[in-house]
């Protein structure tokens, strides 16, 4: 008789053997759903209650429901942000040092998640937990976003157990790029029926909890629910829109004064906090030209509306929590990622892409699209005034570690477990602290193994007690920061922080010393009456930096991305697709920025065909190759300015293969001295060519290739899908080895959407 699996007997008949089955996993009693509700780029004052005009009545309920945090801090960006808050360390210590978007090489900026860190959904899991993720993971390195993986850096891989969202740092809300575990999925529905992606991922959060309700209810869930709200693109319905311009046109000053008196009558920072100085680069809003002033108000209306529509989105999520009696044992969660992002720098954009291939959005350029300002095929931000406004009364902005960039809203609510309703903490807390946090609230204890693999130690620190007291201590631990170089250190109340300018050395820069209790907003610099204390912070923060893995310290905002893209593609240089392939990531399709490089199409005609045969890109930017009326077709879309060429005859019914041939004729990192030939060929044939200074510099698109089809906002003047109607065999899309890629250009554009 055989024995095996402890109590299992395996005999030569039934009446010999004995069956055994393993335990199962047993929740913790009374262990609480968690739903965590994450915004993207929104400031520290942007939520109703936290002294804004923005309609944020969900949120504010849930606050109402239980407490808010003037002290929370998360990390400056959103990759960085996201790995502290999965694995309760600091992001430097699991590899997100800086991007997913990047390996530079170093263990701190590996751009994906050490194993030696477990995510709270893999601790969860081991606790009975079921784990639904919607929205925006960004991760996981863009070299592994494709069909093939690997997934082990996908949240089903970081113990998720259903996944739907994108896995980029932005994307478009009317068309966005789609996955469902790990495969991609179109959406739903277009702008015309009605879609957004907001209210689908809580659609969808809202059918996880209905399934989970439906199959488990004795096991508590965690849903995390990531918006690509308020991150560019500004996109929400036109009503929305239009019913805030009259609310933003006193403009960025008044509303500042404004904000930080309804934070003081809150009790939300202290009587005596002062407005930081306007940070350089934004101008009085009286100093803008009339038009200038409408233009920016309609740019802060299409932000503020986004973030409307997804409070909106939320109300629906809690009164489904209501109706099924899960609301009492949820505790939920809402903040922000970073503070709001500069990235639309001092005149806002209403499609940014154009200029980073040299194709500056004219102020006249920007008033002819004004009214599509948050519709399909936007891409608008707002400018550096209204970005410094969300982040009232902090200075600077997302990237930096100055308030502005890493003080952020964090509301909770637990009507089971907070008694609190309405009231304000004022302890320090970071985003490595919140899953230390909620393992304490749920009784779990972080593993020492998972998979196998041995554990590093939780860094963060639970505060987990101010949730019932107001005067608990914040963490005695001191909390370092760091991005692109630029630096921050808080211990006992009081921070050292300084900006750094890129390509500048690290040992001129400038430290700041504030004492936080006392001076919310960063105004008084504290450095010259302190420089005993100040020193002390400074070497505190290089041993933080060297324990975390922070350094070596790199400012390098375009060797980072070049180097990256460079190891990515290799020395390949041919890529064949196939009829039937599906959308390929930006990352991983061809690069042709700054090169010549060949596209060819075998086809097979049947007349009076039309369609697209390989698109990349969107309605913002990108390029086309089509068929249209029997002719062949290319358009070079820059920021919503094309360079077309048409070929010069129809396509016979005969042709087999359909080309287009890029030159680069003139060599220079200027954009007006470059010139580039494009010739469409049939059957080899010369059928036409202009020549032109527009060209793919540091950008080619954020949205991903097609091929047969266009599956986003078109690229060109066409309908999308517009599918190609005739029999396509396979596009080969060949590089030529003469890329010459400005670096600098390229880390600009690689920032913008982060």
């Amino acid at each position: 008789m055989a024995t095996n699996n402890e109590g299992e007997k395996i005999g030569r008949t039934l009446a010999e053997s004995m069956p055994w089955w393993p335990e199962p996993i047993n929740a913790l009693s009374g262990a609480p759903n968690i739903l965590l509700i994450l915004f993207d780029d929104v400031g520290f004052s942007d939520f109703g209650c936290y002294g804004s005009p923005i309609r944020t009545p969900a949120i504010d309920r849930i606050a109402a429901e239980g407490i808010r945090y003037s002290g929370f801090h998360t990390t400056a960006m959103c990759s960085t942000t996201r790995a502290a808050l999965l694995t309760g360390r600091n992001h430097h210590s699991v590899g997100m040092g800086c991007l997913a978007n990047f390996d530079s090489g170093y263990s701190g900026y590996r751009g994906k998640i050490s194993r030696e860190a477990g995510t709270l959904a893999e601790i969860l899991r081991q606790n009975g937990y079921r784990n639904y993720f919607c929205g925006k993971w960004h991760v996981t390195p863009m070299s592994e976003i494709g069909s093939t993986g690997p997934f082990d850096g996908w949240p089903l891989g970081r113990g998720f157990d259903r996944f739907y969202g994108f896995m980029n740092a932005e994307t478009d809300h009317y068309t966005p790029e789609l996955l469902q575990d790990n495969s991609r999925v179109d959406p739903p529905g277009t702008f015309e029926t009605g879609y957004h992606l907001t209210a689908d991922l809580v659609d969808r959060s809202i059918q996880f909890i209905a399934d989970h309700s439906a199959q488990r209810p004795e096991l508590p869930w965690l849903t995390w629910l990531a918006f690509g709200a308020c991150h560019a693109p500004h996109q929400a319905p036109l009503s929305l829109i239009d019913s805030y311009d009259e609310v933003f046109e006193t403009g960025w000053d008044v509303e500042r004064q404004v904000r930080l008196a309804t934070q003081k009558d809150m009790g939300l920072v202290p009587a005596g906090t002062r407005l930081s100085l306007r940070n350089t680069g934004v101008l009085a809003w009286n100093e803008h030209s009339k038009a200038e002033r409408r233009l920016f108000t309609r740019l802060q209306s299409a932000y503020a509306a986004m973030l409307d529509h997804a409070d909106q989105q939320i109300l629906r999520l809690l009164n489904f929590l209501e109706s099924t009696n899960a609301r009492d044992n949820t505790i939920i969660l809402v903040m922000s990622d970073n503070g709001a992002s500069q990235e639309g720098g001092p005149l806002g954009a209403v499609n940014t892409l154009g200029s980073y291939n040299y194709q500056e959005e004219s102020f006249d350029t920007k008033l002819e699209r004004f009214d599509t300002i948050g519709g399909p095929g936007s891409h608008a931000n707002i400018p550096l005034g209204w970005a410094m406004a969300s982040n009232t009364p902090l200075k600077r902005y997302k990237q930096n570690t100055h308030g502005g960039g890493i003080r952020d809203p964090l509301v909770i609510s637990w009507p089971k477990g907070i008694r609190a309703r309405g009231e304000i903490r004022n302890q320090f807390a970071h985003a490595s602290d919140v899953l230390p946090t909620l393992l304490e609230v749920v009784g779990a204890k972080a593993p020492t193994q998972i998979s196998g693999i041995s554990q590093m130690p939780i860094e963060g620190v639970s505060f987990a007690q101010s949730f019932n007291d107001a005067r608990a201590p914040s963490k005695g631990a001191a909390q370092y920061f760091e991005m692109f170089g630029h630096r921050g250190i808080w211990q006992d109340g009081w921070k050292a922080v300084a900006y750094h300018a890129p390509g500048t050395p690290f040992d001129d820069d400038q430290w700041e010393l504030y004492r936080l209790d006392q001076d919310f907003s960063e105004t008084q610099d504290l450095a010259l009456e302190e420089p005993g204390r100040l020193n002390r912070l400074i070497a505190l923060w290089w041993q933080e930096a060297a324990k975390h893995k922070v350094l070596p310290l790199d400012d390098r905002f375009g060797p980072r991305f070049t180097e990256n893209a460079a190891r990515i593609l290799g020395e390949r240089r041919k890529f064949v697709f196939y009829s039937g392939v599906g959308h390929v990531p930006t990352d991983l399709a061809p690069d042709v920025r700054s090169r010549s490089y060949t596209i060819e199409a075998d086809v097979e005609m049947s007349g009076d065909d039309s369609g697209v045969l390989i698109a990349h890109g969107d309605a913002t930017t990108g390029y086309a190759l089509f068929v249209r009326d029997g002719y062949l077709v290319h358009d070079l879309n820059l920021g919503g300015m094309h360079e077309t060429v048409v070929s010069d005859r129809r396509i016979p019914q005969s042709a087999r293969k359909l080309e287009l041939r890029v030159d680069r004729l003139q060599r220079s990192l200027t954009g007006d001295a470059l010139l580039s030939r494009y010739t469409l060929l049939i059957d080899g044939k010369h059928a036409g060519s202009i020549d032109s200074k527009r060209h793919f510099k540091s950008l080619i698109s954020w949205a991903g290739c097609d091929i047969g089809c266009d599956r986003g906002t078109p690229v060109s003047d066409y309908v999308a899908p517009f599918a190609f109607t005739g029999k396509l065999s396979k596009v080969v899309v060949t590089l030529d080895d003469d890329q010459q890629l400005d670096g600098d250009g390229i880390g600009r554009a690689e920032l913008s959407r982060e």
